[in-house]
């Protein structure tokens, strides 16, 4: 008798997975979930956003590209979801919103209800240290399309920002002073790039290189900074211009987009060090600065553009707050430009 399972889908799997994650998704509640007993629908009650004046619902979606095969490769699929939070929520608080909620989604060829539960229970984590709840998600099962280790996610948000405080090119003055974030490591762009050199070069997920602490597998799944309390944090406290999240493109290309066109961001590209990782895979690919700098993070994960008499101030709270922070340059007459000196 031909059945669903017969040609590779298994029911059952998928409802022990949702069983394996409930625990996990249960830490990234907030007040305003609201139980759907169908289980159809995520639930948010808006009237959380009757203490704005004027509410703008800011959105995004996004995945983490090829980086989960490396997780695949190296078997741990537990972070890869808080990839998958920081490039979906990080992007939103970019003008300043609050990640309210978020909702996934993961293809894969085979249900293994262990492997799903760590991978939601990555994605709930990051949920819970961006402020945001998980209300919902999909897995579908798609044997023949993809291998039984396969697998694919992505997902997307939602938050809300005042208009009046909303922040961005507009707020952008001469002579603020922009700040580096640090960036956990490579976070979740680059990684075509990333295969190619570990492809080329020879080099094993399980090689331990004398540039690194770790094996390099584990240097690669490090997992992405989430910005988002920090970021909020900071712009209720002091005055803040512009974020920018550098994600593809890197630092000169997403930080050219929170700017206005007559300034420039003038960067000193000696104020921070990358972490080694960098210079393993610009070493070991003989990939030039050029390349580099459009490709990746580089140590910068998040940059903010705030006033120079709140700069000192501004390190001070995100450094207390364990995040390194620096002075990593300033904004001058231009055509709209991040660039180094």
């Amino acid at each position: 008798m031909t059945t669903y399972e017969a040609a590779g889908v298994d029911i059952e799997a998928g409802e022990r997975a949702v069983e394996l994650m409930k625990d996990k998704v249960a830490r990234s509640r907030r007040p305003e979930v609201v139980d759907d007993a169908s289980g159809f629908a995520g639930l948010f009650d808006a009237s959380a956003l009757l203490r704005y004046q004027r509410p703008l619902l800011a959105t995004s979606t996004d995945g983490v590209g090829t980086k989960v095969m490396i997780a695949q490769r190296y078997g741990k699929h537990d972070t890869i979801g808080i990839d998958l939070v920081g490039m979906v929520l990080d992007d939103l608080v970019v003008c300043g919103a609050e990640p309210l909620f978020m909702t996934d989604y993961i293809a894969c060829g085979k249900v293994v209800p262990e492997r799903i539960a760590e991978i939601v229970g990555g994605v709930a984590e990051g949920c819970r240290l961006a402020g945001a709840a998980l209300v919902g998600g999909e897995t579908a099962e798609h044997p023949g399309a993809m291998g039984a280790d396969e697998y694919d996610l992505a997902g997307a948000g939602t938050g809300v920002v005042e208009a009046a405080a909303m922040l961005g090119p507009s707020r952008v003055a001469e002579g603020d002073v922009v700040l580096g974030l640090a960036s956990s490591g490579i976070h979740s762009n680059g990684y075509s790039l990333v295969r190619h050199v570990l492809r080329e070069a020879g080099l094993s997920l399980d090689a331990t290189l004398p540039e690194l602490r770790r094996p390099l597998g584990e240097e690669l799944l490090e997992p992405t900074r989430i910005y988002s309390l920090d970021c909020l944090e900071l712009a209720r406290t002091l005055e803040v211009h512009a974020y920018a999240h550098i994600t593809g493109g890197g630092l000169e290309a997403n930080l050219s987009r929170s700017l206005p066109s007559h300034l420039d961001a003038l960067l000193d590209r000696s104020s921070w060090t990358p972490p080694a990782v960098f210079g393993v895979l610009a070493g070991h690919g003989g990939i030039e600065q050029e390349a580099m700098d459009r490709t990746f993070n580089l140590g910068v994960g998040m940059a903010a553009v705030v006033p120079a008499d709140v700069a000192d101030a501004a390190i001070k709270l995100l450094v207390g707050r364990g995040l390194e922070t620096w002075v990593l340059g300033e904004i001058v007459p231009g055509t709209g430009q991040a660039r180094y000196r």
